[in-house]
C-alpha cells in the first residue's frame, strides 16, 4: 500500500547543504522533509575537511567563486552561533587562521603571485619568512621557503555539523527520514509535484530541492533536459590522531601546493586530498594513501607518530565553471543546491540563505545570483561529455 504524505519542500539529500537548506526553510515556516538514502553524515561530507579557508584557497581565475566563499564565510559565525544555541550541540567551529607554506623555490613563486593577488584584492593574508612560520608553527620541516598566513582563516568538523543541524531541524518541526532512496518524480504535467521512494512512499511538495552532491547529473527520475551538468570528482582523505592523548603537531590550517592538514580539537588531524576524475568509484588506493602520506611528512614530519585512524574515498559535485547550481531548475517545482564541488561546507550558509529565500518568493543576495543555474544550458548527453572535455584543469590543495 502506497503511504502519501504532504510537504512544501521535500528535499532530496541529506548532507550539509540539504540539511542546512531545510532548517533555514522550517525556521521560515514551511513544511520540509528531507530523505537520505544512507544514514549521515554521508557522501562528500562524511569524508570533507571542513576548510573554511576563501582567502589561503584562492585561485586565478575564478572571481564570482570568491565572491560567493568570502560571502558565506563572514556569514559562518553567526550561523554556527543560532544552530548551537537552538541545539544545545557543538559544531566544531575553530577560528585557528591558516599558513600556506611554499616547500621550495617553485612554489614560492607561485605562492607568491597568489599573495600578490590577495593584497590586490584587499584580503587579509601575510607573506612570513620561514623563521617567522615556525613561529606560529614550530612542527614544520626544517627547510622551506617561506609561507602566507591568513589568520581569519577557520575549520568546522562537518560530522559534528551534520549532527547540530539535523537536531536543529528537528527542533524547527522538519523530518529528517534516512534509508530513503528516491527512485521516481510525481508529475502534474510538466510540473513536479513531489517524489517517490523505494519503499512506496509518495511525498508530494509544492517544490523539490536537488541537495544530493554528485548524482544529480544522474537523476533518472527527471526528464533528461532537467539533469543538473554535475559530475562525481574523487577525492581521498587521511585521518589521523595523537597517541596517548596528544593534541595534533598543528594549531592552525597548515598547506602545501600538494596537501593540506586540518587539525580538530579531539586531537585528530585531516590529510587531504587527491582530485581524481574516476567516475563513481570511492576506492580508497594504496596510491592515494601514499601521496597524501608523503606530501603531509615534507610539511610536517611529526606526522609519521601519529596513530593511523583510516581512509576514505569521496565524490565531490563538479560543475563545468567550478561554481555550484543555486537556484530554480529547468522544469517548474524543482530547485537545484547542488555542484559546490570542494566548497560544499563552507558555502553551507550562503545556499541555506538562498534557498530558503527563493522558496519564500524572495530574491536572494547578489552573491548567491551567481550560482543561479540559468547560466548554463544543457540539454543532452553528448554536450554534457563535450562541457566535461573542456573543464579547466584543477590543481589539488
Amino acid at each position: 500500500m502506497t503511504e502519501k504524505h504532504s510537504y512544501d519542500v521535500v528535499f532530496v539529500g541529506g548532507g550539509v547543504i540539504g540539511l542546512a537548506c531545510a532548517w533555514r526553510a522550517a525556521q521560515r515556516g514551511a513544511r520540509v522533509a528531507v530523505l537520505e538514502r544512507a544514514e549521515p553524515p554521508a557522501g562528500a561530507t562524511n569524508v570533507a575537511a571542513g576548510m573554511l579557508a576563501p582567502v589561503g584557497e584562492l585561485t586565478f581565475g575564478e572571481p564570482e567563486l570568491l565572491e560567493l566563499t568570502l560571502a558565506s564565510s563572514r556569514l559562518y559565525p553567526e550561523f554556527v552561533a543560532e544552530l548551537e544555541a537552538a541545539t544545545g550541540e557543538s559544531a566544531g567551529y575553530a577560528r585557528q587562521g591558516s599558513l600556506h607554506v611554499a616547500l621550495d623555490r617553485d612554489e614560492a613563486a607561485q605562492l607568491r603571485r597568489v599573495h600578490d593577488l590577495q593584497r590586490s584584492l584587499g584580503l587579509e593574508a601575510e607573506w612570513l619568512a620561514p623563521r617567522q612560520c615556525r613561529r606560529l608553527e614550530p612542527g614544520l620541516t626544517p627547510s622551506f621557503n617561506g609561507g602566507v598566513h591568513a589568520p581569519g582563516e577557520a575549520s568546522i568538523d562537518p560530522r559534528a555539523l551534520v549532527g547540530a543541524l539535523a537536531a536543529a531541524l528537528s527542533a524547527a518541526g522538519g523530518e529528517l527520514r534516512t534509508g530513503s532512496e528516491v527512485v521516481d518524480g510525481i508529475f502534474d504535467g510538466e510540473r513536479l509535484a513531489g517524489v517517490r521512494t523505494a519503499a512506496g512512499e509518495e511525498l508530494h511538495a509544492a517544490t523539490v530541492v536537488l541537495a544530493n552532491g554528485a548524482w544529480p547529473g544522474q537523476t533518472a527520475w527527471l526528464p533528461e533536459h532537467a539533469r543538473p551538468p554535475v559530475r562525481p570528482v574523487k577525492g581521498e582523505v587521511l585521518e589521523l590522531r595523537g597517541r596517548d592523548g596528544a593534541p595534533p603537531p598543528a594549531e592552525r590550517i597548515l598547506a602545501s601546493e600538494r596537501v593540506y592538514l586540518v587539525p580538530r580539537e579531539d586531537g585528530r588531524l585531516i590529510v587531504g586530498a587527491t582530485v581524481e576524475e574516476q567516475g563513481f568509484d570511492t576506492t580508497v588506493t594504496a596510491g592515494g594513501i601514499l601521496e597524501l602520506l608523503r606530501e603531509a611528512y615534507r610539511l610536517l614530519p611529526d606526522v609519521a607518530e601519529m596513530e593511523m585512524v583510516g581512509s576514505l574515498a569521496g565524490l565531490r559535485p563538479g560543475t563545468p565553471d567550478n561554481l555550484p547550481l543555486i537556484g530554480p531548475g529547468a522544469i517548474d517545482g524543482l530547485v537545484l543546491a547542488t555542484g559546490h564541488f570542494r566548497n560544499g561546507i563552507l558555502l553551507a550558509p550562503l545556499t541555506a540563505d538562498a534557498v530558503s529565500t527563493l522558496l519564500a518568493g524572495e530574491t536572494p543576495s547578489p552573491a548567491a545570483a551567481l550560482a543561479n543555474p540559468a547560466r548554463l544550458s544543457f540539454s543532452t548527453d553528448s554536450e554534457r561529455k563535450l562541457n566535461r572535455a573542456s573543464d579547466p584543469a584543477i590543481v589539488a590543495r
